[in-house]
């Protein structure tokens, strides 16, 4: 039986192949366009403000980062690491804890670390459709980076039941 905690590492195990895809995508285009570019940096800036409301060590960037695509690469892949090192840490009994955080607006808030997560995943799957839209907008065929193609080409092996 899966547990919400083992669906949260598939789940993040998806995401770090995901923005690898989107990145290699982004990469083989000639002319990646600015927009593409600027939102597959946001992932990645988003990401490890996430990490660091929940306490762990992560670099401070801009949430609009200026980060080429090759800077994105060794962003992603530190991310994935980072990731596993955080859910690592929690582990299942820390899904109820709440954070109190500031947003980028100034405003303070309060969620818990289940949400945190869930939200962490599905801002960048909304964050990597635009930027599939971006690339097919100017004729470039984006990464194909649904949940079930992850699972169907075997990379979530070892991360939980499948």
């Amino acid at each position: 039986m899966t547990t919400g905690f083992d669906r949260l590492e598939r789940e993040f195990a998806y995401n770090a192949w995901a923005n690898l895809e989107t990145l290699k995508s982004a990469q083989a285009v000639v002319r990646l366009p600015a927009r593409a570019g600027a939102v597959l940096a946001h992932i990645a800036a988003a990401e490890w403000l996430w990490l660091r409301r929940l306490g762990q060590s992560a670099p401070s960037l801009d949430v609009w980062p200026p980060l080429t695509p090759d800077e994105c690469a060794s962003q992603f892949r530190d991310l994935s690491r980072a990731w596993q090192t955080c859910l690592a840490k929690l582990g299942p009994e820390s899904l109820a804890t709440e954070i109190c955080y500031t947003n980028t607006k100034g405003e303070g808030w309060s969620n818990s670390v289940a949400d945190v997560l869930t939200h962490v995943v599905l801002h960048s799957s909304y964050h990597r459709g635009q930027i599939a839209t971006f690339l097919r907008e100017s004729g470039a065929t984006p990464a194909y980076t649904d949940y079930i193609e992850c699972v169907r080409r075997g990379h979530l092996i070892g991360h939980g039941p499948n």
